[in-house]
């Protein structure tokens, strides 16, 4: 079977996608793009990636709009109950899904069912990271001590993907710590460094420029794939955990109901966009993996990550 050189992948994907884009005439007035997190963080850096690369394409103006609140459910409520059109999109982590109806009890809409995977854009790790004062040089060893003694590990919130990935890997690994949940990486950063807390599984752009400086121990990343910004930091295979996948996923998600052809069109801009040397740089910058399942193949890996993580919150008890 012959394979198609990236360039040749690219135009072939474009064409497509002109194609799916004159037969449904979408989009004919600017689309909103929400974010439930504040400018800066990953997923508003995606969303202004896919803004800016779909608006090219379709000669039309995506507008990125911060929803700051409820571990991102603020804005995935404004979407799931916007008209389902394509006039208003969301890039989120996979969390408003897999997590968000586990936690919150009171939620107004469902997530699971008011939403529809477009894309799956990008794949993301947490980094452990440890004080470097306490001196540990491997997973190996912290596992070690944490059998031995108490210790604390930080996160940037209660649910967040820190903490949840922290518990399903210490789970594996058959050991307990306990979390110190922070509003935010950043401050959970700052306690590890200052030695209130032992440990933080912690977002790695977030934690790599003090890593690089020798505040922070580098112990392991949150999957068996490497971090495209700190590449020789152990994967969890390499620490002796496998079989273990504790990563996430940001979508580019719609309303239920969502016309196919607008749908496909959006897919198919997202794929072109994804082929393309300079975007896929960018989202390696932020610790992202390109990645591009649409389809029946996007909508299983949630359903997969769903359960994965519905039986951790579970067994932690989050409630909110």
């Amino acid at each position: 079977m012959p394979v198609l050189r990236p360039a040749l992948l690219a135009a072939a994907i474009l064409a497509a996608s002109s194609v799916a884009h004159a037969q449904s005439g979408y989009p004919a007035k600017p689309v909103r793009v929400l974010v439930g997190s504040p400018p800066g963080a990953p997923s508003d850096m995606v969303a202004r990636i896919l803004a800016e690369r779909l608006g090219s394409r379709f000669k039309q103006t995506f507008v990125v709009e911060n929803r700051a609140g409820a571990n991102n459910g603020l804005a995935a409520q404004q979407v799931a109950k916007a008209a389902a059109d394509g006039y208003t999109l969301l890039v989120t982590p996979d969390t408003v899904v897999t997590v968000n109806p586990f936690v919150y009890k009171k939620m107004d809409f469902d997530p699971r069912t008011d939403l529809v995977p477009v894309s799956l854009v990008a794949n993301f790790n947490q980094m452990m990271v440890c004080n470097a004062a306490l001196k540990l040089t491997s997973m190996e060893q912290l596992i070690a001590r944490a059998r031995q003694t108490p210790m604390t590990y930080a996160s940037g919130g209660q649910g967040s993907p820190g903490h949840l990935a922290a518990e399903l890997v210490l789970s594996k690994a058959g050991v307990a710590m306990t979390h110190v949940p922070y509003k935010g990486p950043s401050p959970a950063m700052t306690d590890v460094m200052g030695g209130q807390v032992d440990c933080g599984f912690l977002a790695t752009p977030t934690v790599l420029p003090n890593v690089q400086a020798g505040r922070l121990t580098a112990l392991a990343v949150s999957s068996a794939r490497p971090s495209p910004m700190a590449p020789t930091v152990p994967t969890l295979p390499q620490v002796g955990l496998p079989n273990i996948d504790a990563s996430f996923n940001q979508y580019l998600m719609a309303p239920k109901d969502t016309p196919a052809a607008v749908v496909q069109a959006l897919q198919e801009a997202v794929a072109a966009a994804l082929q393309e040397a300079p975007v896929r740089q960018r989202l390696t910058s932020l610790d992202l993996t390109p990645v591009g399942q649409v389809g029946a193949q996007a909508a299983e890996t949630l359903k997969r990550d769903t359960a994965k993580w519905a039986e951790v919150v579970k067994r932690i008890d989050i409630k909110e």
